[in-house]
């Protein structure tokens, strides 16, 4: 399967198809656009250049820290360092480069399967993501941005409840969040893996933010750090929901934590992200 020739999915994919550049390095254009890069996208660059110095394993676990806001306007290097190659597990380290400034580090596991033990919490009972409205359609009409973001979102995001979303409205730390690919998601799991980490980037501070009433378009926030855990293969056939809710926040650092499940109601990620949350 493919993403289709010319659907956002498909523009995000081309970013990911980073080339080689030398021993165990990669490089990646950042894509259109200007000013300050999403950070899910440096993160998903990042998985792909590990993953593809690993062989036979698949994602399972990543930590890391956005160390500098990436720029638009320039190619990022990835260097990768094999910190570790055993019978079910193989570990590395990513540091993102620009203009040979770090700008993002990551230590990724990868395994291989075994089969074990497992459970699970149970999804959020919430209502379809039919009978809620396109979140870019939602977010310009509580900013009064006549210009929706949505012509260039590799993702359709509804989002419950948005009107807790408006600037200056507070409510309790909790967000939850359907999001589906907007194009057909590829079969490579590393790829697949990689959409899971970009998507991974997007709720989890304005669930951080909702006690606060902060205005996002004044101050965005930043993210800090990012970890997630993949418990099985990403399911982005259909609809999944990000379940995400903020146990603290202390001097302006924002702590929030999210779980994914598929249509079925399998859980297949947990993440955890702290950022800044400034006014």
């Amino acid at each position: 399967m493919s993403a289709g020739r010319d659907t956002p999915l498909a523009r995000l994919l081309s970013q990911l198809d980073i080339h080689a550049d030398g021993v165990d390095a990669f490089a990646a254009a950042p894509g259109r656009g200007s000013g300050r890069l999403f950070g899910g996208l440096v993160a998903a660059q990042a998985v792909v250049a590990a993953g593809r110095s690993v062989e036979g394993a698949a994602l399972h676990s990543l930590h890391a820290y956005f160390l500098r806001a990436g720029r638009a306007d320039g190619a990022i290097r990835y260097a990768i360092e094999r910190t570790r190659d055993g019978r079910r597990f193989s570990s590395r380290r990513v540091v993102a480069l620009q203009d040979e400034r770090p700008i993002f580090e990551m230590l990724a596991s990868f395994t291989r399967a075994h089969g074990g033990f497992a459970h699970q919490d149970p999804a959020p009972a919430l209502p379809p993501p039919d009978a809620l409205e396109d979140w870019e359609a939602v977010r310009a009409r509580l900013t009064h941005d006549a210009r929706p973001r949505r012509s260039f979102e590799a993702f359709d995001v509804r989002v419950v409840e948005p009107e807790r979303d408006a600037p200056g409205a507070r409510s309790a730390p909790t967000r939850a969040t359907w999001l589906r690919a907007r194009g057909t998601p590829p079969v490579d799991p590393l790829l697949a893996a990689a959409l899971v980490v970009y998507a991974s980037d997007r709720a989890l501070l304005r669930t951080a933010g909702r006690p606060h009433g902060l205005e996002w378009a004044a101050r965005p926030p930043a993210s800090l750090d990012h970890a997630i855990w993949l418990h099985g293969p990403p399911q982005l056939d259909d609809w999944f929901c990000y379940d995400c809710h903020s146990p603290a926040a202390s001097d302006g650092r924002g702590l929030a934590i999210g779980a994914i499940y598929g249509s079925n109601g399998k859980r297949f990620a947990t993440v955890a992200q702290e950022g800044l949350l400034e006014t």
